[in-house]
C-alpha cells in the first residue's frame, strides 16, 4: 500500500494541491528525508520541514576566471 500524498496550499496554483518529494530516494543535502516538495499540478517547489542547524554561514570569496 502506498503512502498518502500530502495536500498543501500551493503558491503557484493558489489552492490545495497534492505534493511529492523532489528527492524521494534520500536528500543529498540532509542525508535523510528531503524537506523539498513539488506541486504535482504546476511544479512549484516548497520546503515542508526543517533543516538541521549547520552553524553560522561562512563567507568564502570566489574569484571569477
Amino acid at each position: 500500500m502506498s503512502e498518502p500524498v500530502p495536500v498543501g496550499n500551493c503558491p503557484g496554483c493558489g489552492g490545495d494541491e497534492p505534493f511529492e518529494q523532489i528527492h524521494a530516494g534520500g536528500c543529498p543535502d540532509t542525508g535523510g528525508e528531503c524537506p523539498e516538495w513539488a506541486c504535482t499540478a504546476c511544479g512549484a517547489a516548497v520546503i515542508m520541514g526543517t533543516l538541521p542547524d549547520a552553524g553560522p554561514a561562512v563567507y568564502q570569496p570566489v574569484r571569477a576566471a
